[in-house]
């Protein structure tokens, strides 16, 4: 059986446009493909920020780690494992002041492990988690997903093929805090479908 990872982020729960986006794409990709679905909710999972500590349990071998490493290491060995068991990422993640939220980037800088999800070589860092692909599901009040202020999804795209997963397509609603924002999701809602059909 293969897996969908849905990650989301928005602290509005349930009432999120990136969230629902997100959860419509998954539940067609899972009812079109047969795929079983892992849900991770940075918002409310509270994940740690990186310090010097967490940062070295997580670069030590899980051989070689002492209690407290292996202790600070496994929020990070979970989150990694959920993306090494996964085939289809979704990854639903509001704008919050031009960029990602900050439980995302707690959650890259745990899944960014070297030698295990990206390698350096002589040509630059390569990553590991390949045979995989990404779906981003974007919302934001006012920054125009794409735009040169739009720090988000350019970063995250970015992050994910860092790791050796492509994305496949951005759906966005933006601008939502403004006119037509019914319009927007409606057309998201659209390019959803056009995706799951």
């Amino acid at each position: 059986m293969t897996n969908i990872l849905h990650i989301s982020a928005s602290i509005n729960g349930a009432a999120s446009t990136s969230r629902k986006l997100g959860d419509k794409l998954a539940k067609g990709l899972s009812a079109k493909h047969g795929m079983d679905i892992v849900e991770r909710d940075l918002a409310a999972n509270d994940l740690p920020l990186i310090d010097a500590l967490r940062f070295e349990a997580n670069n030590t071998p899980p051989e070689e780690r002492n209690t407290a490493q292996s202790e600070l290491a496994q929020i990070a060995d979970e989150l990694i494992d959920e993306l090494r068991g996964a085939d289809v990422i979704v990854m639903s993640v509001p704008i919050y002041n031009f960029s990602v939220p900050a439980s995302v980037k707690a959650w890259a800088d745990l899944v960014a492990r070297a030698g295990t999800t990206f390698k350096y070589t002589e040509n630059g860092p390569d990553g590991l988690l390949t045979g995989k692909k990404a779906y981003i599901t974007a919302s934001s009040g006012g920054v125009p997903v794409g735009s040169e202020v739009d720090f988000m999804t350019k970063w995250l795209e970015h992050f994910l093929g860092f790791l050796g997963i492509p994305t496949e397509e951005i759906v966005a609603a933006d601008g939502i805090m403004g006119e037509n924002a019914d319009q927007k999701i409606a057309d998201a809602e659209a390019k959803v479908d056009q995706l799951i059909s």
